[in-house]
């Protein structure tokens, strides 16, 4: 096991290095400046078209399984997970204070990162043999560029399906095994068996099921664990002003060690500052359009609109929520680490603060299980055709109950390096295919300037 860590250590160093950051940063810093700033001056307009997208469309020539509203929540249950609790307190520990204003920038620049995914994700999907609509970073590959380009689909698709194991499934459940541990007694394996059913009894219903059960949850969560976090807030009010300014400090000066921070280099700031918040928010990863490609929509510029509000929710909101909380309580010092240390800060400000983070963290975990179930099972597809969906879902299920009883560092290790294996193909797609997506936002502003002037 020792040997097998350290290799998936040193690949770990290769694909997070300096060539790996400046690739996310530099792919959506580029889509950010073509598309003129649009996703961050028109976030409004996105909010609203979700807000008008909640119901799923009855006209029979809108193609697409579920609704944009819906694609939205299936996206962000596979997004607001561990990441946003364990994933942030993470890369404070190793990073310091400062590697939070990293995993804004990262946010900042990874709005138009999604907004490019969802985009292509529309114009390129396809029909399968069931009659529903898939796509994804495989498809605008296959579909989008030249033929000589169809292996890099294939790399795609292959980094997918085990890196759902990893990140999507293995991760949470061992997350939730752990909160539940520490804060209610409840054993490793049975808190894995239990997943395991529940994981089970939704998968069998497929992508609608799926999406019912994160439109419902992940609102009510998310709302939920945003008002915590307030809270936590409130009381440390005094303490705020002088956190954003650590922040903002920190990550363009080292941080010397104090309590039981060991200190940190700002080069460790920025490479936990993004690497946590890909992990966190998954843009450039190209796992949220797989979930997008199923909107029911004809236009794939409204829900390139729809899909970048998911990076503003989880990194801009959820995550600061969280970083904040860990630096105004000064829980950072503490030497805690990831769950523990979120549940810390909160515990110090909130009665019952830590059984609020285990309880977020378990159904957060478990709406990601579902929603990564839906990513690696179209990878698999796409790969393997529609023959292999139920042995996927089987093996999928069965897998729940061993991540809740693993070894949590080998196994955020290893989904750490298998998300930068995913986002490698996905984001030289992007910068290829990145003329259609100007092309086509062109368009559709120019035409909805057109429409408004009409109507005036």
């Amino acid at each position: 096991m020792e040997a097998i860590t350290q290799f998936v250590s040193t690949i770990n160093g290769i694909v997070w290095g300096t060539p790996m950051l400046v690739l996310i940063l530099g792919v959506g810093l580029f889509l950010s400046i073509g598309l003129k700033l649009m996703p961050i001056l028109k976030l409004g307009k996105g909010f609203k078209l979700l807000w008008t997208g909640r119901i799923p469309d009855k006209d029979k020539n809108m193609k697409g399984e579920i609704s944009p509203f819906n694609a939205l929540m299936t996206s962000l249950s596979a997004t607001i997970g561990t990441g946003n609790i364990a994933g942030v307190a993470t890369a404070i520990f190793m990073g310091g204070p400062g590697a939070l204003f990293w995993m804004w920038c990262t946010a900042l620049v990874g709005m138009a990162t999604k907004f490019a995914e969802a985009v292509l994700a529309v114009k390129y999907r396809e029909v399968d043999d069931h009659g529903n609509h898939v796509g994804g970073p495989m498809y605008y590959i296959k579909n989008g560029l030249s033929s000589k380009w169809a292996w890099l689909g294939t790399a795609f698709a292959l980094f997918g399906s085990f890196a759902g194991f990893g990140i999507g499934n293995t991760v949470q459940s061992n997350s939730v095994a752990d909160a539940l541990n520490s804060n209610f007694g409840v054993p490793g394996w049975v808190t894995g068996l239990v997943l395991m059913v529940l994981v089970g009894m939704v998968l069998m219903g497929g992508i609608k099921r799926i999406a019912d059960v994160a439109g419902k949850l992940v609102p009510l969560m998310t709302v939920f664990y945003i008002t915590a976090g307030l809270a936590v807030l409130v009381v440390y009010a005094a303490e705020v002003p002088a956190a954003f300014a650590l922040v903002i400090e920190s990550a363009f000066n080292p941080v010397a060690a104090q309590g039981g921070f060991a200190g940190a280099a700002v080069w460790a700031a920025i490479r936990f500052g993004v690497a946590r918040g890909v992990f966190s928010n998954e843009a450039g990863l190209g796992s949220a359009p797989i979930a997008h490609a199923a909107a029911q929509t004809n236009n794939p510029v409204a829900q390139g609109l729809v899909a970048m509000l998911g990076t503003f929710i989880d990194t801009i909101i959820v995550c600061s929520i969280t970083g904040l909380a860990i630096v105004v309580s000064g829980a950072w010092t503490s030497g805690e680490n990831g769950a523990a240390l979120t549940s810390y800060a909160f515990s110090h400000a909130l009665p019952m603060g830590n059984y609020i983070v285990a309880i977020a963290l378990a159904i957060f975990a478990f709406t990601t299980i579902l929603g990564w179930s839906f990513y690696s099972e179209k990878c698999v597809q796409y790969l393997f055709g529609v023959k292999a969906i139920k042995p996927f879902r089987l093996i999928w299920t069965l897998v729940v109950p061993l991540g809740a009883v693993a070894s949590l560092d080998f196994i955020w290790l290893l989904a750490d390096t298998l998300n930068a294996m995913m986002a490698i193909p996905n984001l030289i797609a992007l910068a290829l295919l990145s003329p259609v997506v100007f092309e086509l936002t062109r368009k559709y502003f120019k035409k909805q300037k057109e429409a408004e002037a009409t109507t005036e």
